[in-house]
């Protein structure tokens, strides 16, 4: 069965958890400690690919893996709607801003190749390792989906869950507006779509309420917070409305 989905505005086969994936979940709960012991799984593997620590934090880098795996446009929209908000939030929380842009780029890197739950994130957060991104960026990218077993423990891991899923959301809100514009898409209307089932029904609703209980912040102010973020980018998420975009 095909469900929309809010994040590429596509249809997906339904999920279900198989056997394996549960194994698959049991181990990431009881390895969360297994990035450090990746890293010394053999210097060969991680030496190939490995960059110098002036590299680890840059945009470009970022851009560029998440371009090489990733050649869905949504997609990339969705990594630049995400960045969009946790950069917001960097500054609004005097938190690093560049950092947490690099994690929203990098957070769904993997998804299009490996889109599976038994694939996603964790093949993601493999191959970072291979290239020598450091432990925090990739256990931030584990815990925002719940079932890795990575709890979310610092704020960059609250923030990313808190937006991941809202900012793919407002997308599909705005993409049903006349001018497919964000201009047109506030909080009270977002709220709205959420009552419709129907909707974008892939999008978990209880996850953009519990994203933003677990961040602390009330729920509407939320949602108004990464609309005006993603405003910012509106040119480059395509939701500047039809004639700016024409």
């Amino acid at each position: 069965m095909a469900m929309y989905c809010g994040r590429c505005q596509s249809g997906h086969p339904a999920g279900h958890t198989s056997a394996k994936l549960l194994r698959k979940m049991r181990y990431f709960a009881a390895t969360v400690n297994w990035i450090p012991e990746l890293c010394n799984m053999g210097t060969k593997s991680i030496n190939r690919g490995k960059m110098n620590q002036n590299q680890i934090f840059d945009r470009n880098t970022a851009w560029n893996t998440l371009t090489e795996f990733t050649h869905s446009d949504s997609l990339r929209k969705h990594a630049l709607a995400v960045e969009a908000c946790l950069r917001a939030y960097a500054r609004r929380f005097g938190e690093d801003e560049e950092k947490w842009g690099v994690v929203a780029l990098l957070h769904d890197f993997d998804y299009e190749k490996y889109p599976s739950l038994e694939d996603h994130p964790m093949r993601g957060a493999e191959i970072l390792a291979e290239r020598g991104w450091p432990d925090e960026i990739r256990r931030a990218i584990l815990s925002h989906a719940s079932y890795t077993g990575v709890t979310r423990e610092s704020r960059l891991e609250k923030a990313l869950f808190a937006c991941d899923e809202v900012a793919g959301f407002i997308t599909a809100v705005a993409l049903v507006k006349p001018s497919r514009s964000l201009a047109e898409v506030d909080a009270k209307s977002v709220r709205k779509k959420m009552k419709d089932k129907a909707f974008a029904r892939s999008v978990n609703r209880d996850d953009i309420v519990n994203g933003a209980a677990e961040l602390g912040v009330d729920l509407d102010e939320h949602i108004a917070f990464c609309i005006d973020a993603m405003k910012t980018a509106a040119n480059e998420l395509g939701l500047a409305g039809q004639a700016a975009q024409g």
